[in-house]
């Protein structure tokens, strides 16, 4: 029995996964010491259901009670045989009181409902600031048109570059439930202090007779009321980080991988979460700009904060029926690692036979943990990076940490990572286009006849995003019911247009939205100067292309990093796809400041002028179109010169893993 005295958790430390040692599998003392997310309460094992216990051998419960006798607050190696002995436990997922989880009472739809609703919240907040920002900036605080533009592309590419911190602190310290609790706290408080911005008159400027916020009269926002703002966005910015990292993941943890029944519900998960991530996208772009425009930013910011809590509420409701997994360190930490091993061991000598590197069987050898880790061939790309790999003979492998002395397969995951950057910086200009339909595309709409009909009802000039989404969700279908059975007739590819294909594709179709729209915007001006209001959905085209371009890319860029990243750093797929759209933003940014600095000195207040009227709006965006196609040529020669994983570990006699066939075959 367990001694009472022992009745007090250890600190959070503890819960890390302990240095590996040279088992004894005679005997029945040997223990591991595994590492949960340590959000999670603490019980010794002992302390289990007897439900739980009785899946147990005999000698898996005598070793249990040995560890508990121990006061080792860690679950067993014998949980492996827990789900051997017994189907309703998991071997690799626990409950929240850190015993192995019953497959009838955790997880599931359920469970997996409870944190949709987190993301529907995370979409609808994210989206529904961003949109309608740019009217707001120049309005109501004040500033000209670039500085509310890069308003706009900054919190946007803040909220993607903030889910690598995200994931990191998810992988690394939190785990995803914490990781979640905490960050919706986090957005919630952002969103509220946005409320009281908007609130407070104190905190915004005094309103002016120009309904533009463009005249001359028009005091500009001054830096406590800018400081309260901005306060608020990237607040929620930072909350929007931790969730976009690890919502999806948390709910892909409430089912089993495993089993043949909770594989088909996952992959029905993650079509329910596309959906919600569309419904709040919508939800977004038409009900609450509308709110903000027609009743008041105040309702349409409140409303967003309470629902966050409110998902809040019913997400943390769950946490009796949530399955929960240990920690897995960040991928980011073994690039990090890799690269000062390397540049520490710069001057020693590579051998001339790779076999002489340090690698995952000497590590085997030396009875450590290789974390499912497969051994992958030697390439001649990046040498460099082959320094973290040799062994310094003036000291012992065994007493090495992993920042200096890293396996052959460490070093050729992140070569691999290296390999794929070419691509990945090819795709970063998509996303600088795409930016344009949350800020120009919007002050556009603006100044144009948004009317429906005859009726009198005015099309939010924020809501024109909804084109740009449900060309999307229009692409999607067309591209699987009509152009994938085309290509697989044409290109011979079993899954239609490979994903580097797929992404030329949304490249291409970003230029011609580009194109479209620097047309729309000379005939606008040019009309406008005659006196006439040309209708908003003249803009549609661009919308249109540039969302079917999204498709493209989205899909093509997902495929592509979950594809191509190692087994052993499939988190960083998503980190690799978020980080093209975050610099994406902040490219705009740049783009924009330069432009306005370069071109604002003439009578016209340059191309990006405060009134959109005296501006060359349509200058700016053929330039975006010219970058773009000198960016896709950059990306047409990466893209040839790119041999696939598959192709490159079959060439060395390698197969892939089946859940690593899976993927591609996706």
């Amino acid at each position: 029995m367990q001694p009472e005295s022992r009745g007090r958790d250890p600190p959070a430390s503890r819960y890390k996964r302990s240095p590996s040692t040279p088992q004894d599998h005679s005997t029945s003392t040997s223990i591991i010491a595994l590492s949960l997310e340590p959000e999670l309460p603490r019980h010794r094992t002992a302390a289990c259901p007897p439900a739980a216990r009785s899946i147990l051998s005999s000698r898996a419960r005598e070793r249990l009670d040995l560890e508990a006798e121990m006061g080792t607050e860690v679950l067993p190696e014998t949980v492996a045989e827990a789900g051997k002995q017994g189907g309703d436990a998991l071997t690799d997922a626990w409950d929240y009181k850190g015993c192995p989880a019953a497959r009838a009472t955790t997880g599931g739809y359920g469970c997996a409902a409870m944190i949709l609703g987190a993301e529907l919240f995370e979409r609808m907040t994210t989206l529904g600031i961003a949109v309608n920002l740019v009217p707001y900036m120049t309005a109501t605080m004040h500033l000209g048109s670039a500085a509310a533009a890069n308003t706009v592309t900054n919190f946007i590419g803040t909220s993607f570059m903030l889910c690598l911190f995200g994931g990191f602190i998810a992988d690394t310290y939190l785990g995803r439930y914490l990781t979640i609790a905490v960050f919706s706290a986090v957005q919630a408080t952002g969103v509220m202090i946005l409320t009281i911005s908007t609130v407070a008159p104190g905190l915004r400027p005094a309103a002016c007779g120009d309904a533009t916020g463009q005249s001359p009269d028009c005091v500009p926002a001054n830096g406590a009321q800018l400081g309260v703002l901005y306060l608020g966005l990237y607040m929620t910015a930072l909350g929007t980080g931790g969730l976009k990292s690890s919502v999806s993941g948390f709910g892909s943890d409430q089912f089993d991988e495993s089993d043949g029944g909770e594989r088909k519900m996952m992959m029905r998960f993650f079509n329910w979460f596309y959906f919600f991530v569309s419904i709040g996208a919508l939800l977004a772009v038409t009900v609450l700009v509308y709110v903000q425009d027609n009743i008041g930013r105040r309702w349409g910011y409140g409303v967003v904060a309470v629902g966050i809590l409110c998902g809040l509420g019913v997400f943390l409701s769950g946490t009796r029926k949530y399955r929960f997994k240990k920690l897995v360190g960040s991928p980011l930490t073994q690039v990090a690692a890799v690269t000062a091993a390397a540049w520490t061991k710069r001057s020693l000598p590579l051998p001339s036979d790779p076999s002489m590197l340090y690698d995952v069987d000497d590590k085997a050898a030396a009875g450590e943990d290789l974390k499912g880790k497969m051994k992958l061939p030697h390439s001649k790309e990046c040498r460099f990076l082959d320094h973290a790999a040799v062994i310094d003979r003036e000291s012992s492998p065994a007493a090495a940490s992993s920042w200096t002395l890293c396996t052959r397969t460490d070093v050729e995951e992140v070569k691999q990572v290296v390999r794929m950057l070419p691509i990945w910086a090819t795709t970063i200009m998509f996303w600088t286009i795409h930016a344009q339909m949350t800020t120009f595309a919007v002050e556009q709409a603006s100044v144009m006849n948004r009317a429906v009909g005859g009726s009198g009802f005015l099309i939010p000039a924020g809501s024109l995003t909804v084109f740009l989404i449900g060309s999307i969700l229009l692409t999607v279908p067309i591209y699987d019911r009509l152009v994938a059975p085309v290509a697989r007739r044409v290109t011979g590819n079993p899954h239609g247009l490979s994903p580097l294909q797929r992404v030329f594709v949304g490249l291409f179709l970003s230029i011609a939205g580009m194109a479209a729209a620097a047309l729309v915007e000379r005939h606008r001006l040019t009309e406008s100067a005659n006196g006439v209001t040309l209708t908003v959905f003249l803009l549609m085209p661009q919308f249109l292309l540039v969302g079917a371009g999204e498709a493209f890319t989205y899909m093509g860029q997902l495929d592509f990093f979950l594809r191509e990243c190692p087994k052993g750093m499939k988190t960083m797929s998503t980190g690799l796809f978020l980080s093209t759209c975050a610099l994406g933003f902040f490219f705009s940014t740049l783009i924009v400041t330069i432009v306005h600095k370069v071109t604002g000195h003439g009578p016209r207040d340059g191309w990006l002028a405060n009134n959109i009227d005296e501006g060359r709006l349509d200058y700016f965006y053929w330039l975006l179109a010219v970058m773009s196609a000198i960016n896709i040529v950059f990306f047409t020669m990466a893209a040839r010169g790119y041999v696939y994983k598959e192709k490159r570990l079959a060439d060395a006699g390698i197969e892939l893993a089946d859940e690593e066939a899976m993927i591609v075959g996706h």
